[in-house]
C-alpha cells in the first residue's frame, strides 16, 4: 500500500514538470450548501488533466532498457495524453491503445505528442487487453492508468499541495474512476490529518467502486454508458481498492442529468470547463448527496478539462433542459389564418425566446382543421415554463412537453 513516504518521494521526483495548480475559493458554490467552497484545478495541468503526475512518476522510475523499448498504455484520453507528452519529453517511445469511441479531441491530442494511437474495443477493459498483448508481443512496459503503485503516489502529490494551500479545509470530495486519484489524495491527507473527511463520487450508472466495498472486494460490474466517459469504469484496481477501503470516508453516486448541470453550473459560475468525469465531483455536492457541510471548507477536485466540443453542446442542451431553462414544447392550434401570429404573440407576452419553431400540416393524428406548431423555447426556468403551458392551454392551446 502506497504510504505518505512514497508521496513524497514522488513529489520531489516530478517537481517543476508538472503544474502546481491553484486551489481557490468560490464564494458562489459555498453559498450552495451552506459552506466555503474550494476548487483545485487540475484541469490547469499542461494535457488537462491530473493523470500526468502518475505517469511522469511511473516513466521517471524506468530503467535505460525499457526506455529504450518504450512504453505501452490503455486510457480513454487523460492517462493517454499524460503518458504520451511526457513520454515525448523524455524521448521514450509511446504505443496509446484508446477504446473507438473516444472523443476525437483526446485522439487527435495524444496522437499531437508524438504517440502511436491504436483504436480497440468499445470500452477501456477491450482496450486493456489489446494493450497487454502488444506489450507481450513487443516487449513493453505497460503504464497502467491507475492500479500501480507509481502512479497512485504521482495523483498522491495533489494530497500533499492541498494540505499546504487549504490547511483548513474539513471536506475533499474526488470523482472515482478507477481509483487511483482518490486512493493517492487519501493517503496523503489522511496520514497528516486523519480528521479530513474524504469523499469518492461516481457515476450512478457505473459504482464500481460502491459495489467493490458492498461485495467486500474487487468486482466487475455490468457494462453501461454515461457521459463521464473518463470514469467508465467496470472494475477498480486491486491497489485502489484496499486504499479506498482504508482512507476513503464515503462512497456516493450522481445521475447523467446532475452531472451535465454540474458542467454547465461550472460554466456559467465559476467560467471553468471541465469534463463530466470531474464535475460528478460537484454534482454530489450541490445535489446535497454529500451531507453535514453547512459552515464547512470543502475542496472539490477538478481533474479534468479535456471534453469534445460535440459533447459539450449536448451536455449544455441537457443541462440548459433539466434546470427548465430549455424547453422543447409541441402546441397543436386551428388551421386558420392569424391563429400562428396568437400562438408567437402569447411566447413574447410571456416572455419566452424562440430559438426554433416548426410549423406542420397534414401529418399523423392531426385533424385537417389542424396544425402542429415543434418549439424549442430559451426559459428563465422550471416555473416560467409551467406558467407558459397555463397560459397556453388556457387560451384555447393544446399543449404537449416532450
Amino acid at each position: 500500500m502506497v504510504k505518505l513516504p512514497d508521496i513524497e518521494a514522488a513529489r520531489a521526483r516530478i517537481h517543476g514538470q508538472v503544474v502546481l495548480t491553484p486551489c481557490t475559493p468560490s464564494e458562489v458554490f459555498g453559498e450552495m450548501f451552506g459552506g466555503h467552497a474550494w476548487f483545485k484545478f487540475e484541469n490547469l495541468q499542461r494535457t488537462g488533466s491530473f493523470k500526468e503526475r502518475g505517469a511522469l512518476n511511473r516513466m521517471l522510475a524506468l530503467s535505460p532498457e525499457e526506455r529504450e523499448r518504450g512504453v505501452i498504455a490503455a486510457s480513454a484520453g487523460n492517462h493517454a495524453q499524460g503518458v504520451a507528452y511526457h513520454a515525448q519529453r523524455l524521448s521514450i517511445p509511446t504505443t496509446i491503445v484508446m477504446p473507438e469511441r473516444t472523443p476525437l479531441v483526446k485522439v487527435s491530442a495524444t496522437q499531437g505528442y508524438g504517440a502511436r494511437v491504436i483504436l480497440h474495443g468499445t470500452v477501456y477493459d477491450e482496450a486493456m487487453a489489446e494493450a497487454l498483448r502488444i506489450r507481450d508481443e513487443e516487449g513493453l512496459t505497460l503504464i497502467h492508468p491507475f492500479d500501480d503503485p507509481a502512479i497512485i503516489a504521482g495523483q498522491g502529490t495533489i494530497g500533499l499541495e492541498l494540505l499546504e494551500q487549504c490547511p483548513q479545509m474539513d471536506v475533499v470530495v474526488v470523482s472515482v474512476g478507477g481509483g487511483g486519484i482518490i486512493a493517492g489524495i487519501g493517503a496523503a491527507i489522511k496520514a497528516v490529518r486523519p480528521e479530513v473527511r474524504v469523499i469518492g463520487v461516481e457515476a450512478g450508472v457505473l459504482p464500481a467502486a460502491r459495489r467493490a466495498r458492498e461485495a467486500g472486494e474487487v468486482v466487475t460490474i455490468p457494462p453501461a454508458e454515461t457521459i463521464a466517459e473518463g470514469i467508465a469504469v467496470r472494475r477498480i484496481g486491486d491497489y485502489t481498492f484496499g486504499m479506498i477501503e482504508e482512507y476513503v470516508d464515503e462512497l456516493v453516486t450522481v445521475s447523467e442529468e446532475e452531472i451535465a448541470s454540474a458542467v454547465l453550473l461550472l460554466l456559467e459560475r465559476e467560467k471553468t470547463v471541465v469534463e463530466a468525469a470531474c464535475a460528478a465531483a460537484v454534482a454530489a455536492v450541490v445535489c446535497g448527496y454529500v451531507g453535514e457541510l453547512e459552515g464547512k471548507n470543502v475542496v472539490m477536485v477538478l481533474s479534468g478539462g479535456n471534453i469534445d466540443v460535440s459533447l459539450m453542446s449536448r451536455i449544455i442542451e441537457r443541462g440548459l433542459i433539466q434546470d427548465g431553462r430549455l424547453a422543447h414544447l409541441v402546441v397543436r392550434l386551428r388551421d386558420r389564418p392569424g391563429a400562428l401570429a396568437a400562438l408567437t404573440a402569447a411566447l413574447a407576452e410571456s416572455g419566452a425566446n424562440v430559438v426554433s419553431l416548426d410549423h406542420r400540416r397534414g401529418t399523423g393524428g392531426l385533424w385537417l382543421t389542424e396544425a402542429e406548431v415543434g418549439l424549442t423555447l430559451e426559459m428563465r426556468g422550471r416555473t416560467h415554463a409551467q406558467d407558459l403551458i397555463q397560459m397556453l392551454t388556457d387560451r384555447g392551446f393544446s399543449v404537449h412537453r416532450e
